[in-house]
């Protein structure tokens, strides 16, 4: 793999991360408005954006040939797991939402392995599982339906796990991240117009702003991401993924107050450890044995 590439990719996913932290606190600042309504405008938002992109690059609506199925399952994977996200960042601290969502790295290594016939090693499956019991710190798991935004940050992870291995699948096929981006922001947008429509809230002056803001965040964090994965393997610059839990947590404190919990940190420091280890015993450590 190209240096070059290598490098823009770390840059676009710490870009994306800080991105998808803005978005998750302006999620939050929206206030008392359906979820499912929050995600419909977070994506018709971001389609604005994005096919407002496209027209001025030049570049037309058309994707390739053989592309049409696996921006559909990005799309669906994406655009659920996105709204399992949005509940948990709506009912739980946003750094702790942001960690789970952050799963995402390790289920893409576990459905990598099946749908790009990327082998992962036995590090990457220790992490993997590793990782999980990161989670249960997180999650903190009862039987009460106080559990159930955690649980849906977990679903959130898993859908985006699946979601960034079609990406990157698309990438291998030069498919243009911007018609990735703009292909699952009108699937999703589709997807959600009949709830708009059945039960639409009135929103004040303060949440259109918000909910705007969350938009350009979350299509800033869409594009940067699809770009990421469209230049490097997920298994080398995911570990870069995990800043935004540091975002999070700063905007968290600074605009909410919010304050992890001690076995949240816990589970903080072991999915973070282990993302790093991962990433040094699958890129770093063989490339010093054949540089």
């Amino acid at each position: 793999m190209d240096k070059s590439d290598y490098k823009k990719g770390v840059l676009y996913i710490i870009l994306s991360a800080f991105c998808f932290a803005l978005m998750n606190l302006f999620i939050r600042l929206t206030g008392d408005v359906p979820t499912m309504q929050k995600c419909f405008f977070r994506n018709l938002f971001a389609l604005f954006i994005a096919v407002f992109t496209l027209w001025r690059a030049g570049i037309p609506f058309r994707p390739g040939k053989g592309n049409i199925k696996y921006l559909v399952i990005r799309s669906l994977s994406g655009g659920l797991g996105m709204m399992c996200n949005f509940y948990a960042v709506d009912h739980m601290a946003i750094s702790d939402a942001s960690m789970l969502n952050k799963l995402s790295p390790f289920f893409a290594v576990v459905f990598s392995a099946w749908i790009l016939k990327e082998k992962a090693n036995r590090y990457e499956w220790g992490a993997v599982i590793t990782a999980f019991i990161g989670m249960l710190f997180v999650v903190k798991p009862s039987f009460s339906l106080e559990a159930l935004p955690a649980f849906a940050g977990v679903a959130g992870g898993l859908g985006a796990g699946i979601a960034y291995a079609f990406v990157r699948k698309l990438g291998m096929r030069g498919e243009n991240s911007m018609i990735v981006v703009a292909f699952f922001s009108g699937f999703t947008t589709l997807m959600l117009t009949p709830n708009i429509i059945l039960n639409y809230s009135p929103m004040t002056a303060r949440q259109w702003i918000f909910l705007i803001l969350t938009g350009l965040a979350a299509a800033g964090g869409q594009i940067g991401i699809t770009s990421a994965y469209s230049k490097a393997p997920a298994k080398e610059i995911s570990v870069y993924d995990f800043s935004i839990v540091i975002f999070a947590a700063v905007l968290g404190f600074i605009f909410l107050g919010q304050i992890p919990d001690w076995l949240s940190v816990i589970g903080y420091v072991i999915i973070i450890t282990t993302a790093a280890v991962k990433w040094y015993f699958t890129v770093k450590a063989p490339s010093e044995k054949t540089g």
